[in-house]
């Protein structure tokens, strides 16, 4: 990338037309070098993915893509690999409670990158009834128009 050229960030418009956002958390991501100029590119697909909460109290992003980096030859990452999400112990007990209740779940909103680290939004969700999503299609019908 030039330096004139801005990263936006990637969000994940699937997550917040079926899940209705309860609480977010901003989470760090291990990634591998060739993962970081990929998604940079803009290489990267969290519209099937969510958040594995481990026995060990350990976070993990499960379900996202992203294409390999073709410079980066034999050196390349796994496309489909689950990530280790870094988030503080208060934060993972508070989401694992949550999850252990019924119906909701930890889904990916958000990636972008501050400063130089890559940062994931996330949060617990629940997900819509059916008359919620149509009640969302309406307004926004009579927003856009």
């Amino acid at each position: 990338m030039q330096k004139n050229q801005k990263f936006t960030a990637i969000h994940n418009r699937k997550a917040l037309q079926q899940y209705e956002a309860l609480e977010s958390f901003e989470v760090g991501i291990m990634l591998v070098g060739s993962e970081v100029k990929s998604i940079r590119a803009g290489h990267i697909s969290l519209g099937e993915s969510w958040v594995d909460i481990s026995e060990n109290k350990e976070i993990w992003l499960v379900g996202s893509h992203i294409n390999e980096y073709k410079q980066a030859n034999q050196f390349n990452h796994i496309p489909a690999r689950r990530r280790k999400l870094l988030a503080h112990k208060h934060e993972i007990e508070k989401m694992q409670k949550a999850v252990e209740q019924k119906g909701l779940t930890v889904i990916p909103l958000k990636l972008y990158f501050k400063k130089r680290h890559a940062k994931l939004e996330i949060a617990i969700c629940r997900g819509k009834k059916l008359y919620d999503k149509r009640q969302d299609l309406i307004l926004q019908s009579f927003a856009s128009s």
